[in-house]
C-alpha cells in the first residue's frame, strides 16, 4: 500500500516553518516492535541529514516509530480508513508557514497574564514518521532490493512528507522521488534495485 500524508502536510510550494529557536536538530527514534532488527543511531543519522539538507535548523525535534503489522494497521484504519498495515505514515505538527499564525499557540498567555506567548522560544515540533519494519520487509525484495534499502527509502519518503512534499499528482511524484533519490545517494548509499519504477508514487 502506499504511504500517505494523514495529517494534511502543507501543498508542495507552501513555505513550512523550516527553523526553530536557537538549538539543534532532535531525532528521537523509538523500536516498539522486535520482529526484524532496527539500528536506531543509523535511521537516527539519516533522518538529520535528510533534515539539514532541506534546510531545517535551530531546535527542531522529530520521532520515528517503528512499529509492528498490528499498531500500523491500526493507525491506518484510524488516520486513512485503509484496513491492513501499510509501510510508512506521516503525522506533520509545525508545518506551518514562516511568518503565518500557529493555531495551537496564537494568543495563549501565562497564567496570571504577562508577556504573550511566543512559539519561538519552544522547539519546533515537526512531527512523528511511522514506519512498519515486517511490511518493509515483505516488500524490500520487490522494491528498494534489500531491507535496509527499503527502511532508508520509507525514512526518507516519510521525512519529506513531513516537510510537505506528496504525490497526489505527476508533477508533485516526480518532485518527490528525484529529491528521495538525491538524498539517498547523498546520505545512505546506491540502492539494490529501483523502486521508482514499482508504482505511480514509487513506494509500496
Amino acid at each position: 500500500m502506499r504511504p500517505d500524508d494523514p495529517a494534511g502536510a502543507p501543498a508542495p510550494g507552501r513555505p513550512i516553518r523550516r527553523r526553530g529557536p536557537e538549538g539543534e536538530i532532535s531525532v528521537f527514534v523509538a523500536d516498539e516492535q522486535d520482529e526484524h532488527p532496527v539500528d536506531t543511531s543509523r535511521w537516527t543519522r539519516l533522518a538529520e541529514q535528510a533534515l539539514v539538507a532541506e534546510g531545517i535548523e535551530g531546535e527542531v525535534e522529530l520521532s520515528v516509530i517503528f512499529v509492528d503489522e498490528a499498531h500500523m494497521a491500526d493507525l491506518n484504519q484510524t488516520f486513512m480508513g485503509h484496513d491492513g498495515p501499510t509501510d510508512v505514515l506521516s503525522f506533520p505538527l509545525d508545518g506551518v508557514a514562516d511568518g503565518g499564525p500557529d493555531v495551537f499557540t496564537a494568543g495563549l498567555s501565562p497564567a496570571g497574564g504577562g508577556a504573550p506567548f511566543d512559539p519561538d522560544d519552544v522547539p519546533l515540533l515537526l512531527g512523528d514518521v511511522f514506519i512498519c519494519p515486517a511490511v518493509a520487509a515483505a516488500q524490500a525484495g520487490g522494491h528498494a532490493g534489500s531491507y535496509d534499502d527499503e527502511i532508508a527509502l520509507l525514512l526518507v519518503h516519510g521525512v519529506l512528507h513531513i516537510l510537505g512534499f506528496d504525490h497526489a499528482v505527476d508533477a508533485e511524484r516526480i518532485a518527490m522521488q528525484a529529491r528521495e533519490r538525491e538524498l539517498l545517494a547523498q546520505h545512505h548509499g546506491p540502492l539494490a534495485a529501483d523502486p521508482w519504477t514499482t508504482g505511480a508514487d514509487g513506494i509500496g
